[in-house]
């Protein structure tokens, strides 16, 4: 037990490092969207999907119907369940239902991708446990230091936080379109949909939420199509 949570918090230090800064925008675009500091920690407390919480927050902000916000996180955290069916085939088949709900809730992509690349067949349930909770509580102390710093900022400054998000998630997409020409143009195809919903004059009564919820599914599926074989492997 002991040795390989000791491994699990060792493998988790470059997520957690990486998470701080990322959960600490968090607290400041959900302060300066207005979000009560009660409902910006419950999220990352509950939630814990960094995407899902960002998307969350900006459709808050846009008065979005909260079943439009559940629904198209939902969407976005399909690929969960992939994840967790895949760990699941790689711990002990006698771990009871409470220990398997308990890991399902810590996996994220990054966690992930550090447990999946383990040589040892069966992982320990403490070694992916340490690698969650090392996780997990950098983001919960991420979103606490962001909103402590946003109280701190001035009310103009807290309002401009806004553009964080977008600047984020674009510092996140720029690397993906560089090296994939598939993924640049899944975000074109997107990119129009989304364009055309939102200028078009009969889809003027759709509701942000599920304008995002289309867009989304229609590019996905247009990948599946045109790209049956996955996008992890196809480059320039």
């Amino acid at each position: 037990m002991r040795e390989p949570f000791l491994q699990g918090l060792k493998a988790s230090i470059p997520i957690a490092i990486g998470y701080i800064p990322i959960a600490i925008t968090f607290g400041l675009v959900a302060k300066s969207a207005g979000i009560s500091d009660y409902i910006t920690l419950l999220m990352s407390f509950l939630v814990f999907a960094g995407a899902s919480q960002f998307v969350g927050v900006n459709l808050i902000a846009l008065g979005t119907n909260p079943w439009e916000i559940v629904l198209t996180t939902f969407i976005l955290n399909l690929r969960h369940s992939l994840m967790s069916a895949s760990l699941s085939m790689r711990i002990d088949a006698s771990l009871s239902k409470g220990w398997r709900y308990l890991l399902a809730f810590g996996i994220t992509d990054e966690t992930f991708s550090v447990a999946s690349m383990q040589k040892a067949q069966l992982l320990s349930p403490w070694f992916i446990i340490a690698l969650n909770m090392l996780a997990y509580s950098a983001w919960l102390f991420g979103t606490w230091a962001g909103i402590f710093l946003a109280s701190g900022l001035p009310a103009s400054l807290q309002a401009s936080m806004g553009i964080a998000l977008y600047a984020m998630f674009i510092g996140l997409l720029v690397p993906s379109l560089r090296n994939s020409r598939p993924i640049l143009l899944v975000v074109l195809i997107s990119m129009t949909i989304s364009f055309s919903l939102s200028w078009l004059p009969f889809t003027q009564t759709i509701s942000a939420g599920w304008k995002i919820i289309i867009s989304t599914m229609i590019a996905a599926l247009a990948a599946a199509i045109i790209y049956p074989q996955g996008l992890g492997g196809l480059r320039k």
